[in-house]
């Protein structure tokens, strides 16, 4: 065999970025300093070498990011690896953008996925207050003047029904305030007016007091007996609506650059309120879990970080949120732009995808998430539990309270008939 035919039978060599991004490629590097990945990419890589005929070495960006672009038209991570041509290819997969599409060739999408927040799993909580849920805020303030109204509508009508019948009720408005107060709480009341205007009020009262506590009654016995699971963050909104959960996105990604670019409000305040870490959900899984910060990344990414926690702690206390923050994000190969070995790259990829191998490697590596992903509420026992100290807590101490208050007030009383001799 000539010189030329040995040259000829050689396969090119070619470098390629590659990252860790679970599950889709899982890097190990070793002790020689050498790079070896595992996972979906690195069996989809290997099956490339094979049919389209290249040979590889495998090397890391320096900042261990994807890349995004600086002010001066550089890039970052292996994004910038391969504008510079230090590398043929990035292994990824990458999150196709426009801007990223200025500097290289994708290849045929491998997959499409959605973007989200991830969180610690919200459980159930006893609410000292919890007996005023039943009731908005609006209503309640309602509640209240619809009752100062009636007080002072009784006592008016009582005073001047007095005047027209010529008849006088003693202490008219301490009357008419406990007839208004026993009426709505549904006691009965010894006292009623004397003519017919005031007791056209009764009727509305009693009518208006029954509507008022039934309704209060029967939603306080709902929510005592199958309580809700409150979801403080399920949209982005809801993140930047709240300070007491920090949140974080990924430094050197498309996601990152996504919300720096962002124009409107929410993402604006999305990615001047948030820290910025160098690794993503599953890195950081761990405090997530444990309630440190939120993350946003991708929900396959999210899922690896759940199938984890239950595997190894056999309870979920990861959630995600329902509202996606980036929606259909295609995953695809980058190359050097006009590469010769995308069109063929392109026809395994498509050959890979169809046949359904690439989705069983991403299955095989996704397990035991169909119990974290089930809804918060299906996590509650079923059937009535009997109802504990802490969930009547704020029943209680509005009854302490009072008890207080009216040991107080008989204090005062006592001290004053003593001052005055008897005559307070």
């Amino acid at each position: 065999m000539s010189n030329n035919e040995k040259m000829s039978s050689l396969k090119p060599f070619l470098r390629v970025a590659v990252e860790q991004w679970m599950p889709w490629i899982k890097t190990d590097v070793q002790e020689d300093g050498t790079v070896k990945v595992l996972g979906p990419m690195a069996n989809l890589l290997d099956i490339l070498a094979d049919k389209v005929n290249f040979e590889y070495a495998l090397v890391q960006p320096p900042d261990h990011a994807w890349g995004v672009s600086l002010p001066n038209g550089s890039w970052t991570g292996m994004m910038g690896m391969l504008q510079k041509e230090e590398v043929e290819i990035v292994l990824g997969p990458s999150s196709m953008s426009h801007q990223r599409e200025t500097i290289c060739d994708f290849s045929d999408p491998i997959v499409t996925d959605d973007f989200a927040i991830l969180m610690i799993r919200p459980t159930l909580q006893n609410d000292v207050s919890g007996f005023l849920k039943p009731f908005a805020m609006e209503v309640w303030l309602l509640t209240l003047m619809s009752l100062m109204s009636v007080i002072l509508a009784m006592t008016f009508l009582e005073r001047m029904e007095g005047e027209i019948y010529n008849f006088t009720t003693k202490n008219v408005h301490s009357k008419a305030t406990m007839w208004a107060i026993q009426n709505l709480s549904q006691e009965s009341s010894e006292w009623l007016p004397r003519m017919n205007g005031g007791r056209l009020l009764v009727v509305t009262w009693l009518l208006a007091s029954l509507v008022f506590m039934s309704s209060y009654s029967g939603i306080l016995t709902a929510m005592l007996t199958l309580p809700r699971i409150p979801i403080p963050i399920d949209s982005m909104e809801d993140l930047v609506a709240q300070s007491d959960l920090p949140w974080r996105l990924e430094a050197g990604s498309m996601i990152y650059q996504y919300f720096k670019e962002a124009t409107d409000e929410v993402r604006q305040k999305v990615f001047v309120n948030s820290d910025v870490a160098a690794k993503g959900c599953w890195a950081a899984r761990e405090s997530i879990a444990s309630g440190e910060f939120a993350a946003i990344c991708d929900r396959t990414n999210m899922k690896m970080a759940m199938s984890w926690d239950f595997s190894t702690t056999g309870s979920c206390h990861l959630y995600i949120s329902r509202e996606n923050v980036y929606s259909n994000a295609m995953l695809a190969l980058a190359f050097t732009t006009k590469s010769t070995y995308l069109a063929r790259a392109n026809h395994v990829i498509s050959t890979v995808k169809e046949s359904g191998v690439f989705d069983k490697w991403v299955r095989d590596e996704i397990t035991n998430t169909s119990q974290c992903l089930r809804p918060l509420t299906s996590t509650q026992r079923e059937g009535i539990s009997p109802l504990n100290i802490e969930a009547l807590s704020g029943p209680f101490l509005l009854l302490s309270g009072g008890m207080v208050a009216g040991v107080l007030v008989f204090l005062t009383e006592l001290v004053s008939w003593w001052v005055y001799g008897g005559d307070p």
